[in-house]
């Protein structure tokens, strides 16, 4: 992946005028840009109802730099409301709907939110919240909503507004956003991002690496509040003046599948949790994915074995890379035509990286450290937490990955773990992802997890935590089967001297397995 000029912008910008206005311009407006089951809106019809939306908010006062808070399912509510916020100036703050009382009461005390855009199905969780929360005036709600202090119907907001109105005077340096952290460990903190850092990943990513085209149809596994799908499919689809197909149910393989099938859809943003469901799910013999060129896959490692049982299926390659919030999207990942399964690829034009050892010193290829990487899309600092920006953005252009990794002679990167999963065992780092690779060769491994564990003389080891397959037990045959597995695959002192049997991984909203609840299986 050669690098091309980096993209520039002019110091007037506006992303929503970026992603959506610019199609109008081009004459795409009549082109279908969403779809939802057999429901259609053409990009005129999305420009409309994100100015009614902007028209809204700033007839209710809200300004340049306030914080608003969407907390919506997939749907073109979502997309109209997102680029209304942008529209008006203001900054977007996305949460889960699906998310607990004491989770939106996180969120309105920390992003201190002028305006919140809520579905209806969320009010017996966020009424109470916001009864705590007068500053959040403005209570736009989006389905059938009892009567509330304060609470008013979207549709009759939008209804009553009007859809010419005029985009913000915005700076390329304003900010536009918060991206919020996949808080394994603790809240997610909020990442504080410019209008052009959105541009910027997506003239790298999605254009010169993945070479996204008008007549592609978009599906994301994760929800449009997640940035990983809000890039894949809203604002990348929207650059190219594509199709984004959204549904606000809950993924499951069989819902995926069918809707792959009839919307033919091109471009799949998955997951390594989903790609192991569609893969055992019974449909899979007689699914036609026929239409997918590519899939993607962001938010943990794809373990080898895993991309092989897709491609033995005949599907479409599997495109595994990283990116973070705090960089908004993917900096690093394979490419069409150019994957090399088991690593996350190489850097997307417009980044660069280095392996770190403690001292902050570059290491050579080959030696396990920590990521740094910087690009311009990089964020500003985390809203209200000074000691960690410090120690994540460093250099005034530097991020400080948490993430450990090493490189090869050909500028492949390999995840090794994040910093505080590596294992030390005998004296000698361990990847816990070595180990799992291993392990999930196995064919009664459905998935697993290896974390670190002390025996009963006080030694670190590593513990397997395994989810078998239907008509495995997890005995103590079971148990030697799987140490004598990885005995003989790697180095004898990696094997796991500890398994533990779970009925399945424990994870967050974002698919991420929590290793910390592992600790006490």
């Amino acid at each position: 992946m050669a690098d091309a000029p980096k993209p520039t912008f002019p110091e007037r910008f506006n992303i929503a005028d970026y992603f959506l206005d610019d199609r109008i311009r081009e004459g795409r407006g009549d082109r279908v840009a969403i779809e939802v089951g057999d429901q259609r809106w053409t990009y005129a019809q999305v420009q409309a109802l994100s100015n009614r939306a902007s028209f809204a908010l700033r007839d209710r006062g809200i300004d340049l730099e306030d914080r608003v808070l969407l907390l919506l399912f997939d749907g073109v509510e979502f997309a109209a409301s997102w680029f209304g916020i942008l529209k008006a100036g203001a900054v977007f703050c996305m949460g889960n709907p699906l998310a607990t009382e004491a989770d939106f009461e996180h969120l309105l005390a920390y992003t201190r939110a002028r305006a919140v855009i809520a579905d209806a199905s969320t009010l017996d969780r966020l009424g109470p919240a916001l009864a705590r929360h007068p500053r959040c005036r403005v209570r736009l709600i989006v389905g059938d909503a009892p009567e509330g202090p304060g609470l008013e119907p979207w549709q009759d907001a939008l209804s009553a507004a009007s859809d010419r109105t005029e985009n913000a005077d915005t700076s390329r340096d304003d900010v536009a956003g918060w991206l919020f952290t996949s808080g394994t460990t603790g809240k997610p903190k909020g990442a504080v991002h410019f209008h052009h850092d959105f541009a910027y990943s997506t003239e790298c990513y999605p254009t010169q690496v993945l070479g996204l085209r008008e007549d592609d149809v978009f599906l994301s596994v994760s929800r449009l509040f997640f940035g990983y799908a809000t890039g894949t499919n809203l604002m990348f689809p929207f650059r190219v003046g594509a199709k984004a197909v959204f549904f606000p149910d809950k993924p499951t393989p069989e819902r995926l599948i069918a809707t792959i099938e009839k919307h033919r859809v091109t471009v799949l943003s998955n997951v390594p949790a989903m790609i192991r469901q569609m893969v055992d799910h019974p449909d899979a013999d007689t699914a036609d994915l026929s239409s997918l060129r590519m899939c993607l896959s962001a938010g943990e490692a794809l373990p080898p074995p895993l991309d092989a049982r897709w491609r033995a299926r005949g599907w479409c390659e599997i495109l595994d890379g990283i990116g973070s919030a705090e960089l908004f999207h993917i900096y690093i990942s394979n490419a069409p035509g150019d994957v090399k399964p088991g690593s996350l690829g190489r850097l997307v034009p417009g980044y660069e990286a280095k392996i770190c050892g403690p001292d902050g010193d570059p290491l050579p290829d080959g030696e396990i450290g920590r990521l740094w990487v910087r690009g311009d899309s990089a964020a500003l600092c985390y809203f209200g937490d000074q000691d960690k920006s410090k120690s994540t953005f460093v250099g005034g252009d530097w991020v400080v990955s948490a993430d450990l990794f090493r490189r090869d002679a050909e500028g492949y990167f390999w995840y090794s773990g994040r910093g505080d999963d590596i294992l030390k065992v005998r004296g000698m780092f361990v990847s816990p992802l070595e180990i799992e690779d291993c392990l999930s060769t196995h064919p009664a491994v459905k998935e697993c997890a290896v974390v670190g564990a002390v025996d009963e003389e006080g030694m670190s080891v590593p513990k397997a935590v395994v989810v078998l397959r239907e008509g495995h037990l997890g005995d103590d045959a079971m148990t030697a089967a799987l140490q004598e597995h990885t005995k003989a695959r790697l180095t004898r002192y990696k094997f796991p001297r500890i398994v533990r049997y779970v009925e399945a991984l424990p994870r967050n909203d974002r698919g991420k397995v929590l290793r910390r609840e592992l600790e006490n299986v």
